[in-house]
């Protein structure tokens, strides 16, 4: 691995986490590999990749792995620093921006699990958290084209690949996003309009075909 020169991302299709990286390298303009990862058998590559927590995504840049989605999308960032920068230049909104990117890595995906693992009155919970979740997210959006202000940026990058799975989240739950945060519905499709995340997001009824499948697999449905 350590031999190898160029850029490879081990990824998994439809991971929230993996698009992120997939979105910060194309607005940046960068070739890479792509390597899919079957998450029932995780390649060598992987677990040699990333032993520690031997989860996709991992990009590997010159053979030198790095892990965990938003330590990437920032690496990508400061490694092709002359294009699309991410990241504001000011210490404290680059601190409030890695703030919220934490509160999505913290909040967006696990809630989201819960509205279609669960039912009856658990679901119900989840469903009032995610919609204070994407009521915050509002809040913190307010006016602005983009989380940053004008410029596409870290926060969005976190966040929009989870935007593919709220259909997913809507049927299961039975609500809508448009009808509790409707500049995130908004902000959604203004990110939709940029090519990077237009060719990187799944297609929100695939998404939930996987849900559907994932319902089966831990006999949910």
């Amino acid at each position: 691995m350590a031999s190898e020169k160029g850029v490879m991302l081990l990824d998994f299709w439809v991971s929230p986490f993996g698009q992120r990286a997939r979105i910060a390298l194309a607005e940046k303009g960068v070739q890479y590999e792509y390597k899919e990862e079957n998450l029932t058998e995780k390649s060598e590559l992987l677990l040699k990749a990333n032993p520690v927590h031997k989860k996709i995504p991992v990009l590997i840049h010159d053979g030198k792995p790095v892990c965990e989605s938003l330590i990437i999308v920032e690496y990508i960032d400061e490694v092709w620093s002359d294009k699309a920068t991410l990241m504001p230049s000011a210490p404290y909104q680059r601190a409030q921006a890695r703030f919220w990117a934490d509160f999505i890595d913290k909040k967006v995906y696990d809630c989201g699990s819960r509205l279609w693992k669960l039912k009856g009155e658990e679901q119900q919970t989840a469903k009032k958290e995610m919609i204070d979740i994407l009521q915050l997210l509002e809040a913190q959006l307010g006016d602005k084209k983009y989380f940053g202000g004008d410029s596409f940026g870290f926060v969005d990058v976190a966040f929009v690949p989870f935007t593919s799975w709220f259909y997913s989240y809507e049927t299961c739950a039975n609500f809508s996003v448009e009808g509790v945060a409707p500049k995130i519905a908004q902000w959604a499709k203004r990110c939709m309009e940029r090519e990077s995340v237009a060719k990187t997001l799944s297609d929100p009824k695939k998404v939930y075909e996987f849900v559907c499948f994932l319902k089966k697999k831990f006999g949910v449905e």
